[in-house]
């Protein structure tokens, strides 16, 4: 893993590299700041996803007696999180037409009279991050980070020439109005800082936070297995993520039909929805697999379907800055078989963690999944957990990481 330091030189936030404990911040002492300091953070919307879900994880344990979190977002729609980010005493703020740039800046231009002064604005949107921290810098925001939570490196190789102009453009933006960048692994940094990102004073990787408590709780297999009409001796795969071109679910049938081959009381459990759920329903209709393959939908209970539902989880994503549930899988003391294209980082627990290419056939696949049914685990639950908790993804841990950076940003 990349380690990173942040810390204090010369009124500019410094990131020095070097071999250690990743996430490790140490800062002389730094004048207090006037509370509460002011957040916005900037994204499509508070569904649940790996962003979205870590931004709650952060809202629930930091102090908002020192930070208030408010949440601009490109939608009217309602949210999943909108209404637990309201009770706990934030703000959704609306801010439309992303796709025209004018009237999105009026729209911003507008919101910034009615909701602010904000002290940092702290963008979540990739490339896009680029034209919004230029209005921030407009409205005279002290602070703004851009934060990388993608490697979207295979989608940029393959753009036409007017997305590699607005790619050109947002990171020039981005370069120039990004007094702080933040992102999730190694691979997302390269992806929207620059290949050469980690020569730069003001870059640095934030490992995500897990709250780690539902890993804790004691579960009934049984119980869970019996909502989804799961046997008590089936084998079930696990997979997590939206249905996303990027997460692979064509391919992930393809392997699941090798597996059931082999094993027929396999289940694959698929958490998750997305625009290609309707064409992934239908391949398993062709591919004959409708009694084994569950579409258990968007769920806010995942720590329990992992802890109760799962033998193995299994990621083939084709690109991620990192993967999130991936995290909260090793918590749950899973086997997890992933793509090699997925960041080192996400390696935590590393006797559960076995990488395949991608160029290997579905049966290769299939074979490193079912050698799991028969293998003893290598580490149990409760040792995985602690490893975790002693970890910088650890949400206590990664919220008291932020808590600082917005402490030392705010102090410039």
């Amino acid at each position: 893993m990349h380690s990173t330091e942040l810390r204090r030189k010369r009124g500019l936030l410094t990131l020095e590299g070097g071999q250690g404990e990743q996430g490790r911040i140490a800062s002389p002492p730094i004048p207090n700041p006037q509370y509460p300091i002011r957040i916005l953070h900037v994204l499509g919307g508070m569904n649940r996803g790996g962003v979205e879900t870590w931004l709650m994880h952060v809202l629930r344990h930091i102090d908002r007696d020192r930070f208030l979190m408010d949440f601009l977002v490109h939608t009217t729609e309602s949210c999943a999180y909108d209404q637990e980010i309201r009770a706990l005493g934030s703000k959704i703020i609306p801010c439309l037409h992303p796709s025209q740039p004018l009237l999105y800046a009026r729209n911003w231009h507008r919101i910034w009279r009615e909701y602010g002064p904000y002290d940092i604005v702290h963008s979540h949107v990739h490339h896009y991050s680029g034209y919004v921290l230029r209005l921030a810098k407009r409205v005279g925001v002290p602070t703004s980070i851009a934060h990388s939570h993608n490697d979207i490196s295979p989608l940029q190789a393959k753009a036409g020439w007017l997305r590699r102009l607005y790619l050109t453009v947002t990171a020039w933006w981005v370069a120039r109005y990004a007094t702080l960048g933040l992102a999730c692994s190694d691979k997302a940094a390269a992806s929207l800082f620059g290949a050469n990102w980690q020569t730069q004073t003001h870059r640095l990787v934030l490992p995500y936070g897990v709250d780690l408590a539902p890993f804790q709780d004691t579960v009934e297999k049984d119980t869970v297995r019996a909502e989804f009409d799961i046997p008590a001796d089936a084998f079930v795969i696990g997979h997590v993520g939206r249905f996303d071109t990027q997460k692979n679910h064509g391919f992930i049938l393809e392997i699941a039909a090798e597996v059931v081959k082999k094993e027929p009381k396999t289940r694959l459990l698929l958490v998750g929805d997305g625009y290609l759920r309707t064409e992934i329903a239908a391949q398993v209709q062709q591919l004959d697999l409708s009694e084994n393959i569950i579409f258990a939908g968007i769920r806010s209970d995942v720590p329990r379907l992992m802890l109760g539902g799962m033998d193995v989880f299994f990621f083939p994503s084709l690109y991620e800055g990192l993967g999130l549930v991936l995290v909260e899988a090793q918590a749950a003391g899973l086997p997890c078989i992933l793509s090699d294209v997925v960041p080192q980082e996400a390696d935590i627990v590393k006797p559960l963690v076995r990488r395949i290419s991608l160029s290997q056939s579905p049966e290769k696949w299939a074979e490193e999944i079912l050698q799991q049914q028969s293998r003893q685990p290598a580490i149990n639950q409760s040792e995985a957990l602690a490893q975790l908790k002693n970890s910088p993804f650890n949400i206590e841990n990664a919220v008291k990481q932020l808590e600082e950076i917005y402490y030392i940003a705010n102090s410039d």
